[in-house]
């Protein structure tokens, strides 16, 4: 746990130049966050709390790279109070109960103190860490300031999540990050203290699209060319210049990594953008989802399921290849493997993209669910019922069943399948597109003569 007054005036780089560059270019005021204008604009609702000095315990929720150490540091800084930080990961009730104690020796001084108290990664905290917080914040003991990348409504409790206001902060657009990278550049006292020409344009473009909304990946991208032109110029001589080799560029900057989390919201947020854009009939949308997911390092296995999943719940019927397809495709990734394999997945996406939509089976087996909940054990009908032995035959099991390949059509018109009770009930209605159109027309003329019925033998 480390604990700090918070300062009288703004002080970058206490520790000289020794420090990241990134840790060096941390914002000192509201006006050097970029990005966040939602909530630190002029009369923006964070920043307006923050000005009158007065702010409530609060959730900073958004990605990696987007300021929320940083805001909560001025938060103490606005309100002039001391700031204590925690790591969920490494702390726990134990730490939290000091930091109390702290924050109530504080408010009791001669001059009293408030305490701000920040815990990153606080969606790491369990139930019982997330409660010791909770008497503390209710009575104004210390301000709470969570970070958390994850979905505060999943990963906090309801009573934390009472007692806080959730801020959302937004990823980082390419353009905010290369100001932050424009800044770092030419600020003499705690950035790299070169020219604004002193690297390319494209490659502070560059840096800033892999940095992929992370104005801190974009800087350590900064630092390290700008150790590689220091490094190389020493090694050529103090006259020499660096040349700006693109291939230095692209193994500078490599793949880059988008954001993905297998078990975090970005995960499932991705997986639904998939399922709608093949829902909404949007192949381009389709692929473009799925390749997110692959290079994300999302597992193809699971991505085969949830396109299966796909064409049974939103194809159906209308479509009937689609489920073979889709098992096709599975199976092919399994003998293929990356990278060759993921072209039948991704077969499999734009054909259901492109396919007749019905839902019409995945709603009527939900009614036929509902149904069975709310109707009981119902009888099964005399004549459906199996009669293995003479007791049960002279019982009356069976009689009456007729035998629909005897009839003409193969069909026993009029026959009742469904309990006394639910007779005439329809659950499964065929939307009026791809097979699902010859699915209804059949349907109709079965439905119209089950309303009908013919007398006929028992089949023995």
């Amino acid at each position: 746990m480390t604990s700090q007054a918070a300062p009288s005036a703004p002080s970058r780089g206490q520790t000289g130049l020794s420090q990241p560059l990134a840790e060096r270019m941390r914002p000192q005021c509201l006006d050097d966050i970029v990005g966040q204008d939602h909530l630190l604009g002029p009369g923006a609702p964070l920043r307006s709390l923050l000005e009158a000095g007065s702010v409530p315990s609060m959730v900073l929720w958004g990605p990696p790279g987007v300021g929320k150490t940083t805001l909560a540091r001025l938060i103490a800084q606005y309100t002039r109070a001391r700031f204590v930080t925690l790591s969920a990961v490494l702390s726990g009730v134990k730490e939290i109960r000091e930091a109390v104690v702290q924050a109530q020796t504080a408010a009791a001084a001669l001059t009293p103190q408030a305490t701000v108290l920040f815990i990153d990664e606080i969606h790491r905290f369990n139930k019982a860490q997330q409660d010791a917080l909770l008497p503390y914040v209710e009575d104004g003991t210390l301000t709470l300031v969570g970070a958390t990348t994850e979905n505060p409504s999943f990963e906090l409790n309801a009573a934390l999540l009472s007692r806080v206001r959730v801020f959302v902060l937004r990823a980082l657009s390419a353009e905010d990050v290369r100001k932050v990278l424009q800044r770092a550049l030419i600020d003499a006292g705690h950035g790299c203290g070169l020219a604004a020409d002193a690297l390319p344009p494209h490659w502070l473009d560059r840096f800033a699209e892999a940095a992929d909304g992370d104005a801190r990946r974009g800087l350590v991208l900064l630092e390290t060319a700008m150790e590689l032109v220091r490094a190389q110029t020493r090694e050529s001589g103090s006259g020499a210049e660096f040349r700006f080799d693109d291939a230095v560029l692209a193994r500078l900057v490599g793949q880059g990594l988008r954001r993905f989390d297998k078990q975090g919201e970005n995960f499932y947020d991705q997986i639904s953008a998939l399922h709608k854009s093949v829902r909404g009939s949007d192949p381009d949308a389709a692929l473009y989802w799925l390749a997110r997911m692959l290079d994300g390092g999302c597992d193809p296995h699971y991505i085969a399921r949830r396109v299966l999943r796909m064409a049974v719940e939103d194809i159906g019927l209308a479509d009937p290849r689609a489920q073979a397809l889709c098992l096709d495709a599975w199976d092919t990734y399994q003998r293929l493997g990356s990278p060759e394999g993921e072209l039948a997945l991704a077969a499999a996406v734009v054909y259901l993209a492109c396919a007749p939509k019905s839902n019409a089976v995945y709603t009527a087996y939900g009614a036929a669910r509902r149904l069975v909940e709310g109707s009981g054990s119902l009888e099964v009908p005399m004549h459906l019922r199996n009669a293995p032995t003479r007791l049960m035959k002279d019982l009356g099991y069976g009689r009456g069943y007729r035998y629909d390949h005897d009839e003409e059509g193969a069909h026993a018109a009029g026959q009742q399948f469904l309990p006394d009770r639910l007779v005439g009930t329809e659950l499964y209605h065929p939307v009026a597109r791809g097979f699902e159109i010859r699915i209804a027309e059949k349907l109709a003329v079965l439905r119209q003569q089950r309303t009908s019925p013919r007398s006929g033998e028992e089949h023995t």
